[in-house]
């Protein structure tokens, strides 16, 4: 079954909630408050995009950020996709959009975080680095026991770079 057009846009502060819902049904996502949504679609549409069905169902969503003082750092916070939308390419199309964006022009490293188990993740990070052809590095953020308190996995922090576009 295919889906109708998909759309990438800057996300709106009224996308907030549609994002708080999409990434509670994407598993093992975290899910954040709708107001930390809420920020991310009004304070970092820039480096975020909404990917809508048909121009109005939201079924993609990714939240990024240029990273303080390393302004040629894109840290991609969070990639949600609707079970409806997967397996189209729809996560790695929505961060290739976000590159391409002029506000983005001076990124020259793509970032993120995973936990080990996030398999879906790893995979997209890895044709990410493959497709802009720059070589993929990953050390340890956030420990376990040093900054979760053994209450959240280890997440890994994944480097691509350097990219030129």
């Amino acid at each position: 079954m295919g889906l109708g057009k998909i759309l990438f846009s800057k996300p709106g502060v009224t996308d907030g909630m549609a994002v708080n819902q999409l990434v509670a049904s994407c598993p093992p996502l975290d899910t954040n408050s709708a107001y930390c949504n809420l920020l991310q679609t009004s304070h970092f549409c820039d480096t975020s995009v909404a990917a809508r069905l048909d121009n109005t169902e939201l079924v993609g969503f990714v939240s990024g950020y240029l990273i303080p003082n390393q302004a040629d750092t894109l840290f991609v916070w969070q990639v949600a996709v609707s079970e409806k939308a997967r397996g189209q390419g729809l996560a790695k199309k929505m961060v290739l959009t976000l590159l391409e964006r002029s506000h983005c022009s001076g990124v020259r490293y793509l970032e993120t975080s995973i936990t080990a188990s996030n398999q879906g993740s790893w995979a997209l990070f890895k044709r990410l680095a493959k497709h802009l052809d720059a070589p993929l590095t990953e050390s340890i953020m956030f420990d376990k026991q040093a900054h979760f308190n053994g209450q959240h996995d280890t997440e890994h922090l994944v480097r691509i770079g350097p990219i030129s576009l």
